[in-house]
């Protein structure tokens, strides 16, 4: 207690987090504006202290320094807080936005780089994070019921869905075994997206990252009436309506985005498989009253 630092308090947090987290508290860790409190006892810290950390350094800075702080009073290295909750400056980030489709075709458009394009246009399909994309594996693939599963490495949740011809015949041409995309799986997530802002500079693009993709999939299955549950379960998010259908081992065949895109624009009606026992009006229902595919 008397002589543990901050410093020590990162080394504790990084060895509890695993591949991508652990890499952005690594980086989290050589902010700059830590300098102020890295070598001090956590004990004997003042609530000036961390608030001139807070003014040094950036948003990432305040939400790091919050992780930490609260790390520190779960493991009772603290024995109470040194900011109370309420006076913590609060978060502004920077509005984020979805990419476009148009703004999308500028970017394959020119790539010369096929492993690069297929990358951008499975980001653009699937609506997986830049890491999640990249580490991708042909063993994830279920050409039975084209379907794509894997496990989100941010947050260890299952992530499961279904393709159309599209993505098909990109994932055609990947590799047959091993990791879809190399070289990229390669690169950490700062030279993807270096690679991706040079590649933004040359098509006249601002404004956008590679998290835009999934942001822009959201916008997609909102705009053509995906219902949610589906769009939850394909990014790979918890909802109480896919955990109770689990609790009753329901299967739900989640339908591809594609062809839900093209059903929507050509009014078409996907059919959604069903278990017997777990179908009801409510189901179809939400799909004929404007919560799914007209």
């Amino acid at each position: 207690m008397t002589t543990r630092t901050w410093d020590d308090a990162f080394d504790a947090v990084i060895a509890t987090k695993h591949n991508a987290n652990q890499i952005r508290w690594q980086t989290a860790r050589k902010d700059a504006a830590f300098d102020v409190i890295r070598h001090q006892v956590i004990v004997q810290t003042q609530a000036e202290s961390l608030l001139k950390v807070l003014r040094q350094g950036t948003i990432s800075t305040n939400i790091y320094l919050r992780r930490l702080h609260n790390f520190a009073l779960d493991m009772e290295w603290l024995l109470r807080t040194i900011i109370p909750k309420r006076q913590w400056p609060k978060l502004e980030p920077k509005e984020k936005r979805a990419i476009t489709a148009e703004e999308h075709q500028k970017i394959i458009a020119g790539e010369s780089n096929p492993e690069l394009r297929d990358f951008y246009e499975l980001l653009w399909q699937l609506g997986g994070s830049q890491t999640d994309t990249a580490s991708l594996r042909a063993e994830d693939i279920d050409w039975e019921t084209n379907t794509m599963s894997y496990t989100r490495l941010k947050s260890g949740t299952p992530a499961n869905i279904r393709f159309g011809e599209a993505v098909e015949k990109i994932l055609r041409a990947r590799t047959k075994s091993g990791c879809l995309f190399p070289q990229i799986i390669r690169w950490k997530e700062s030279d993807r997206a270096q690679a991706f802002s040079r590649r933004l500079r040359l098509v006249g693009v601002s404004g956008v990252s590679l998290h835009s993709y999934r942001y822009a999939w959201a916008e997609r299955a909102k705009t053509c009436g995906y219902p949610e549950r589906f769009a939850q379960q394909a990014l790979g998010h918890g909802s109480k309506a896919v955990a109770r259908a689990y609790a009753r081992r329901a299967v739900v065949e989640v339908p591809a985005l594609e062809d839900f895109e093209k059903a929507f624009a050509d009014r078409k009606v996907i059919k959604l498989k069903f278990p017997k026992a777990e179908a009801s009006a409510t189901d179809f229902g939400e799909l004929q009253a404007g919560t799914g595919a007209g």
